[in-house]
């Protein structure tokens, strides 16, 4: 029977590997678990620091002159 999600391998160092060992077992959970969840983990970081660097690129452009004041946006 297919697995319902697709899979991947990955090699870990020992000390990496005794790491997420240690994170499963004080969590009660399988080392995919924690592997996963690591991933999404990372993945969330990036992105945030892509739209850091996003809004930091964008307000090198802004004009003060042409912006909305917060007041007249929330009213």
């Amino acid at each position: 029977m297919p697995a319902r999600n697709p899979r991947v391998n990955v090699v870990l160092e020992k000390p990496l590997y005794e790491a997420v060992g240690h994170l499963a077992k004080e969590e009660g959970v399988s080392l995919s678990t924690v592997v996963r969840d690591l991933v999404k983990e990372a993945i969330e970081v990036r992105e945030d620091i892509d739209l850091a660097r996003f809004a930091e690129a964008r307000e090198k452009t802004l004009r003060r002159s042409r912006a909305i004041p917060h007041k007249d946006v929330w009213e």
